[in-house]
């Protein structure tokens, strides 16, 4: 018979706190655990739906799709003058090779909305000579100038200080709603409109070259909108394939998450025995090489002797490269094996841990739905966080500035009224100078906290994103705790576990999982400052303040490494007892602090079989996507045909597959933390005795009894 033991609490020896007798799994009787991080949390909530109400207020995410003149107005636009005038024309497209181009992104030159693009070399001291034998030529040239006129009868000067009229034309072909030049080689000659060389329309002769030159420039720009509708074209042929592709992803991980249950060992066994090769090859490789060059001239040398070389090559001749090779990968395999050795009982721990997972997830297979539940939440605050964005940017009146083609003048970029700017003393002081549409803004109190509110937007988000991630490790741990105190598995396994947990977190620990999260995105905000800070003062930072710069980087990084961790265990402690974050984090951290040795080898076994699994369902699909998208099946099926970016839906199905694995592993690692936490628990709680049984299932306890890691009582 077991020895009873009195009811006193029991207290670790390196852990003051006390435990509950009574403690029979996951609390169920709770209160609200961090209320004011709540009520802040909320708050921004709030505060953010006011914000996206306000941007759609005054944003207008049309001038993003639609081309604009220099007035500001669309082209294409239902319900304005533009309506029928969908395309975008360049009075002089040879002032696009201005630097203003990239300073400003806008040519230094007036733009109006045509119906159609140019077909024919023209001038406006052509059509005035022309005009009054033919006045067609007149009325096709009219529809490029800005306002109709009767007759060419200003001077050439007087068009080009009032800005009127283009003075040439050049066949043109409409290319993402704007005209550009029709250029084609003929002969190996670049011609444009069948031509080498034109008139500029002031008197100078230009060549293809030049005007394609200027058209480049725009077209730097543009490229993003290009390369984006041919992917769009892609997605548009294979989407089907791609949503193929992932179910066929998630299939193979659900599997896979089954027969881990059987083969766990397996895998960790022929992946050790094979890296314990591959080092052993790399040895025998390192001393043949080095017995090879005995006897080459200079093969005596020292790396100190040649110094250093641009040639690489030329250190692998040096016995002493192989020599210094081979006595790293001796001493690898010498700490591998005695890992080994000394650990074998704690990876067997980890993998019998990873079966005890694949069967919890077993008993609960709503868990691995609910991936799905989180990707549409993420789904959503991404989407929301887009929106916001782009209304923000494009929030605000037309704002105009002053350009010139040379960008000479000193009244450069300065605001300007399109109205009455040939009036005013820049035009005088400036010629040439445009007072072109820029952006869009405004001086009000809104359009000055616009930079501002992307900031909170972005903050925000990040908190959000955190959140539902915080959220769906609390609602597994608590699913997965429940099946673990479960003396009776699986008839102890409360229903609705999944349901229950998730309904806890939202109740009671939303500020909780807030503060966490809030931790979390704070440290996210200033690495994203961080790097934006790096790419603007790149050029005018020294190498101390780059190695500042670097370190700094490198510590935020090690940092949200570490809180991620912490976070995740804490989530796991408040899905099991309730408590606040800061107090649950501590338990956490002491708990793992007592089993460190247990977590690092648990950590690296469980990482390694699902990074595994991960790459195992991302190559299968990856590989069966390319035969299929570059035409290699053709026997077995027929893929899609003439695509843009064969790697454009490649590297979809490759992304998407491996975050479908992702998220089914995401829950098996879930799981195995839990019942981890759970597991160095109950070993602290409980001594196997009739009173105190363990709550192991009977795999897992029967390898940890064969390990005299649980006590023998429990056989009595």
């Amino acid at each position: 018979m077991a020895k009873k033991r009195k009811p006193s609490s029991i207290k670790d020896a390196g852990d003051p706190k006390t435990f509950d007798l009574n403690f029979k799994g996951p609390v169920a009787k709770r209160s609200c655990t961090d209320v004011l991080c709540c009520i802040i949390f909320i708050l921004c909530i709030i505060g953010y739906i006011l914000l996206g109400l306000l941007a759609w207020v005054h944003g207008d995410p049309r001038r993003v799709a639609y081309p604009t003149d220099s007035k500001g107005h669309f082209c294409g636009q239902k319900g304005t003058p533009n309506e029928n005038k969908t395309i975008l024309f360049y009075f002089n497209l040879l002032s696009c090779t201005s630097p203003s181009v990239v300073i400003n992104l806008q040519c230094p030159t007036t733009q109006i909305c045509v119906s159609k693009c140019p077909e024919k070399f023209l001038t406006y001291m052509e059509i005035q000579f022309t005009y009054r034998t033919n006045k067609n030529y007149w009325t096709y040239y009219s529809q490029f100038c800005k306002s109709t006129f009767v007759k060419p009868a200003k001077t050439l000067t007087q068009v080009l200080l009032d800005d009127d009229c283009p003075i040439a034309i050049f066949p043109s072909k409409p290319f993402l709603q704007r005209c550009f030049p029709d250029f084609s080689t003929k002969n190996g000659t670049l011609t444009v409109g069948n031509k080498t060389t034109f008139e500029d329309g002031s008197g100078k002769t230009r060549n293809a070259i030049e005007l394609r030159a200027a058209a480049n420039r725009v077209n730097k720009i543009l490229d993003a909108r290009t390369i984006g509708m041919k992917i769009f074209e892609d997605y548009a042929t294979t989407w089907y394939w791609i949503l193929l592709g992932l179910i066929i992803a998630m299939f193979l991980s659900w599997m896979f998450v089954i027969l881990l249950r059987y083969i766990a060992g397996l895998l960790f066994w022929v992946f050790m025995v094979g890296v314990i090769g591959i080092i052993g090859y790399g040895i025998g490789h390192c001393y043949q090489e080095y017995c090879n060059l005995q006897g080459q001239p200079n093969s005596h040398l020292t790396v100190y002797d040649i110094g250093i070389q641009t040639d690489i090559s030329m250190y692998f001749q040096l016995k002493q490269t192989w020599f210094t090779f081979m006595v790293i990968l001796c001493l690898l395999e010498v700490f591998i094996i005695l890992m080994l050795i000394f650990l074998r009982e704690r990876i067997r721990i980890s993998i019998a841990l990873l079966k005890e997972g694949s069967k919890a997830i077993g008993y609960i297979p709503t868990t691995l739905v609910y991936p799905l539940l989180t990707f549409i939440f993420l789904s959503i605050c991404i989407s929301y966080w887009a929106v916001i964005a782009v209304y923000l940017a494009t929030s605000g009146v037309p704002v105009y500035k002053v350009i010139t083609p040379e960008g000479q003048c000193k009244h450069e970029n300065t605001t300007c009224d399109p109205e009455i700017f040939n009036t005013t003393e820049i035009a005088k002081a400036c010629p040439g100078a445009q007072c072109n549409f820029a952006f869009y803004g405004g001086k009000s109190l809104y359009h000055q906290y616009i930079p501002t509110f992307q900031i909170f937007n972005l903050f925000v988000f990040l908190w959000l994103i955190n959140f539902v991630i915080a959220l769906g490790q609390c609602a597994l741990a608590g699913a997965f705790a429940s099946y673990y105190w479960a003396l009776k598995k699986p008839d102890d396994i409360p229903p609705y576990p999944l349901f229950t947990a998730f309904g806890r977190a939202i109740r009671y620990h939303t500020g909780s999982l807030a503060f966490g999260s809030l931790i979390l995105a704070s440290i996210q905000i200033f690495r994203i400052v961080l790097e934006y800070l790096d790419r603007h003062l790149k050029e005018a930072q020294n190498n101390i303040s780059k190695f500042l710069q670097c370190c700094l980087k490198c510590c935020f990084w090690c940092l949200e490494t570490v809180v991620k961790f912490l976070n995740r265990n804490a989530y796991i402690m408040i899905a099991i007892y309730g408590k606040n974050f800061c107090m649950s984090a501590r338990e956490a951290f002491n708990l793992l602090m007592r089993n460190v040795l247990k977590v690092a080898v648990m950590d690296n076994v469980t990482d390694f079989v699902l990074i595994l699994g991960k790459i195992l369902v991302t190559g299968c699909i990856g590989v069966l996507a390319f035969l299929l998208f570059t035409q290699r099946l053709p026997t077995i099926i027929e893929g899609p045909t003439s695509l843009n970016y064969y790697w454009v839906p490649l590297l979809t199905v490759i992304i998407g597959s491996y975050l479908v694995a992702h998220g089914f592993f995401s829950v098996y690692a879930m799981c195995v933390d839990t019942i981890f936490i759970c597991f160095c628990e109950d070993l602290e709680r409980n001594d196997g005795s009739t009173e105190k049984p363990y709550f192991l299932a009977p795999t897992l306890h029967g390898t940890l009894n064969k390990m005299q890691l649980v006590s023998q009582k429990q056989k009595e």
